[in-house]
């Protein structure tokens, strides 16, 4: 082996040395160096906990007018936007069909008074033929215990009257039709009258037209429930104004009745409505035609009712909203910022939800227990107590610290120190 070629042999192998020695030291400053967390001192706050929900604003009274007969419209009285009084003339259907059918109705039921007339006459006349054919034959038997009329006379008599007899049973029994066909006739008018009544329709109540579905001079048909296609308009009364909402599975069992709640509309960004909850549904919101069980994906929802106490400029049912409504307050309590809590396993392998209590520049894992969440604290029941100082964070290290750890303490966010209200 050369000179050269040993020199070059150690250059290696001291470059190797030197680079392993580097790195080797590199690892022990990482592994030696001391994590730098953030921390909060644990104090009293008031705390709010709150569910936020989105939904639409409607009337709390809202009526859909549909028509009760079929026919071309004559006369369309309103305008969409328009305020109407109760009992306000809209909109005629076509009266001629109607019209002729209660001049019928009145012509039948006139026919069927005169026949009924005339039946109660010939009553009256076969009474009247009845009494006499009962005088001629006692009359009869008289003179035929007398012997001067015969018995051919006498049978002649009788037979007169049982003859009156049926006849009078016959009138009554036409008089008994007549009566029930007044009945029917009557009936048939009052029928017409209530279809010609139909054809003219008024409105139900004071409110706003907040939707016109029909022009003069268009055909309307018979409205059903489910047949959104046949509401000609909607009536709307704006003076109680309601924020439906869907209000999430994990949620609503903290929602109830009259709890407070704040309302956002889209439509009016600058302005908080107050309201409170006046309606929880009891199940599930389904999907349009989904009729009962579904497939769809997204979460379950339920509605909630919320009647905004104050007047609402300007208002439009549909308008979009949000809302947050308030489940629980809490005045001066214990509170730990969210941030802070983590979870560890404790000596039987079970977890357990604790902060990292700082003292002295070592942490300790203390379990917790939690009530109400705020917006970036929660109520504390056991475990901490007013003065103690918590890790809150960054994540990374929060995620890693271990029992026992020292750490060094970031410079304090100013922020962080905001009480919740």
């Amino acid at each position: 082996m050369t000179r050269s070629t040993k020199r070059l042999i150690s250059a290696v192998v001291v470059l190797g040395l030197a680079a392993g020695g580097a790195f080797g030291w590199q690892r022990y400053r990482e592994r030696s160096q001391i994590p730098e967390v953030q921390a909060e001192r644990i104090e009293r706050r008031n705390l709010v906990a709150t569910v936020a929900a989105s939904g639409k604003i409607e009337p709390e009274t809202l009526v859909n007018i549909s028509a009760d007969t079929m026919g071309r419209v004559t006369d369309l009285a309103v305008e969409e936007g328009q305020r109407v009084e109760a009992g306000q003339f809209l909109m005629l259907i076509d009266p001629e069909s109607a019209e002729s059918a209660v001049e019928m109705g009145a012509a039948g039921l006139r026919a069927a008074q005169e026949s009924l007339n005339t039946a109660r006459v010939a009553i009256e006349t076969a009474e009247a033929n009845l009494e006499l054919s009962e005088r001629n034959e006692a009359r009869a038997r008289e003179l035929s215990r007398d012997r001067v009329v015969s018995q051919e006379d006498l049978d002649r008599a009788e037979s007169e009257v049982k003859v009156r007899r049926s006849e009078l049973a016959a009138r009554e029994s036409e008089v008994r039709a007549q009566e029930q066909r007044l009945q029917q006739e009557t009936a048939n008018l009052r029928s017409a009258r209530h279809v010609l009544s139909k054809v003219t329709i008024d409105a139900p109540m004071e409110g706003m037209i907040t939707r016109l579905n029909i022009e003069q001079g268009e055909t309307v048909v018979i409205g059903t429930m489910n047949n959104a296609g046949t509401v000609l308009m909607t009536i709307a009364d704006l003076s109680v104004i309601l924020s439906v909402l869907e209000v999430d599975e994990t949620d609503i069992l903290d929602v109830r009745l009259g709890q407070e709640t704040t309302v956002q509309i889209d439509a009016l960004p600058d302005v908080d409505f107050k309201g409170h909850v006046t309606k929880i549904g009891s199940s599930a919101i389904q999907a349009a035609g989904s009729g009962g069980a579904t497939n769809d994906q997204r979460g379950t929802n339920f509605e909630v009712e919320v009647t905004i106490k104050e007047e609402i400029p300007g208002v439009r049912p549909d308008f979009s909203c949000t809302a947050e409504i308030t489940t629980a307050t809490r005045q001066e309590a214990v509170a730990v910022p969210i941030q802070a809590l983590t979870v560890r396993e404790d000596d039987q392998d079970e977890e357990r939800e604790g902060v990292f209590v700082l003292r002295d520049g070592v942490v300790t894992f203390t379990p917790v227990e939690v009530g109400i969440a705020g917006e970036r604290y929660f109520e504390v029941l056991s475990g901490l107590t007013e003065g103690d100082e918590v890790v809150t964070g960054p994540y990374s290290e929060v995620r890693e610290l271990e029992e026992g750890d020292v750490v060094t303490i970031a410079e304090d966010d100013d922020d962080a120190r905001v009480d919740e209200s």
